[in-house]
């Protein structure tokens, strides 16, 4: 159903205190982003591990004192920090447990399931349609893109040179996979962040962005069965066939541990709360690793004791803190790792930065004063979205930080999505289909520098063939205009009042 005619829009926002100009608004912006420019180009891949966080912290910094410069108090920007950050605070909770729920799922064989059959279905002639099937069903079990294309990514790269196949065609269809099963994936931080922005929950979420993302990833599988077609030649599979060996020889490897992920979909199409659910899944990956993996329990515990004990003790190991399997294939070394809760804390420390800075800007009505200017040009829900989705890319173009092109603009916009009766998951949505997937676009963001590096591929070299990525936000808006499966509000509150 079209839109009918074309609404104005403007936002009622009331300023507690002085209004600030645009200038002043855009100060703590325009240093966030030269200051992360800068330091992404001094760390690159390492300005993750906190002095991306640092940036954020002097960045609030600023915007506190532009703050105190319009009549704020200090408690009073403290309130809004403290504020911010307890919107967050389900979605680093449940980081945590997905940290646990992805060490009893490697050590319980599950992860190495879905990689051992997955690689199975490669085919010299659907090569690339395999590559992105493959990434996606390991990226959506790791719940991690970084992940992916640092192992199966790299197996593939090989695989497909041998092939004859096109580095930037094997890259695309790397990454196409592995940033579908990353924006899908409940495992996955972004998937997490973003509707935490948004004010709506994560299986909300996930299932609103399947209406995107299905047709999304299915062009990019045509385009890339169409590239496939079109490559010659055959070459040697024998690195698949010793990474499947080398599963093989480590875990158990049979169709009951699907029953774990299928537990979990069962609990998610049930619509039980993300918490719970992902709880459960922990637990009955480590019920599973007992039964069929008790080896590999034992290697992960490494303890002198009863079997009880040392049983305890590589669950609770797996559960909490970094494991390691070591089969001796390097490529599946480097895969069957895990962090466990321990290792999403650099991710919940970035988290709680970025809601620094958000707290400072929204509190002060800074953010607000952003908004109005871009906000003051939409005419209809499909401007607005489409300018959603362009602010996330500017924010991975400039910011060069996917995380703050998920947070900042969610930040920014969700009070103008409410005051237009749309549901929060139209933001959620939006930003992960236009700020998740095109980090990897730009060399100087820190997921583009990763992955080229990683995959030894220049970004301009994969770009082309990034279907997924590419496709995304182009859906997101169509979709917007031709106001296809925009929620409202309302229609929300009448699901709630039907479930009650």
């Amino acid at each position: 159903m079209f839109l009918s005619s074309k609404l104005s829009f403007r936002p009622n926002m009331d300023y507690k205190y002085q209004k600030p100009t645009l200038f002043q608004a855009l100060i703590p912006i325009v240093f966030l982003i030269v200051a992360l420019f800068i330091n992404v180009r001094i760390f690159g891949d390492s300005s993750l591990d906190g002095s991306n966080q640092i940036i954020l912290l002097f960045s609030a910094a600023v915007g506190a004192l532009v703050a105190l410069r319009l009549g704020m108090k200090w408690n009073e920007i403290q309130n809004g920090i403290v504020k911010t950050i307890s919107s967050a605070m389900s979605s680093i909770i449940i980081l945590l447990l997905i940290g646990s729920l992805a060490g009893t799922w490697l050590i319980s064989g599950v992860v190495p399931a879905m990689i051992y059959y997955g690689l199975q279905i490669l085919n010299p002639t659907i090569f690339l349609v395999a590559a992105c099937i493959v990434c996606s069903i390991v990226s959506m079990a790791t719940g991690s893109s970084w992940t992916t294309s640092a192992t199966v990514g790299i197996a593939l790269m090989g695989i497909g040179k041998a092939l004859g196949i096109d580095g930037g065609m094997i890259a695309g269809a790397v990454l196409s996979g592995a940033y579908f099963g990353d924006k899908m994936s409940p495992l996955s931080d972004t998937t997490n962040l973003a509707p935490a922005m948004a004010g709506t929950d994560l299986f909300t979420h996930i299932r609103y962005m399947t209406i995107t993302t299905i047709p999304s990833i299915s062009i990019a599988l045509v385009l890339f069965l169409i590239l496939g077609f079109m490559q010659g030649g055959s070459g040697d599979v024998t690195q698949t066939d010793e990474i499947l060996t080398a599963i093989s020889s480590k875990f158990n490897i049979n169709g009951w541990l699907f029953l774990v992920p299928a537990s979990v979909v069962f609990l998610i199409i049930k619509k039980v709360p993300a918490l719970p659910a992902i709880f459960i899944g922990a637990l009955l990956g480590a019920v599973f690793a007992l039964i069929f993996q008790p080896e590999v329990v034992a290697s992960v515990a490494n303890w002198e004791g009863s079997a009880g004990t040392v049983a305890f003790v590589g669950i609770m190991k797996a559960m909490y803190g970094a494991i390691a399997i070591v089969t001796g294939n390097g490529i599946v070394d480097e895969l069957l790792t895990s962090g466990g809760m321990a290792g999403m804390l650099g991710t919940v420390w970035l988290i709680l930065s970025a809601m620094v800075f958000g707290g400072v800007m929204e509190s002060s009505g800074l953010l607000k004063r952003t908004a109005e200017a871009v906000i003051s040009k939409v005419t209809s829900n499909g401007s607005l979205i489409a300018a959603t989705a362009g602010t996330t890319i500017f924010f991975n173009g400039t910011a060069s930080d996917q995380y703050l092109a998920i947070v900042v603009p969610g930040r920014m916009y969700s009070d103008i999505y409410r005051e237009r009766n749309l549901a929060p998951e139209n933001l959620s949505r939006t930003l992960e289909d236009s700020g998740t997937v095109t980090s990897v676009l730009f060399p100087w963001n820190t997921c583009g520098a990763y992955h080229s590096n990683v995959l030894g591929v220049a970004t301009g070299a994969y770009l082309p063939y990034a279907f997924f990525n590419l496709v995304s936000p182009i859906m997101t808006v169509a979709f917007a205009y031709l106001n296809i499966k925009i929620k409202k509000e309302k229609e929300n509150k009448k699901e709630k009042e039907d479930e009650v």
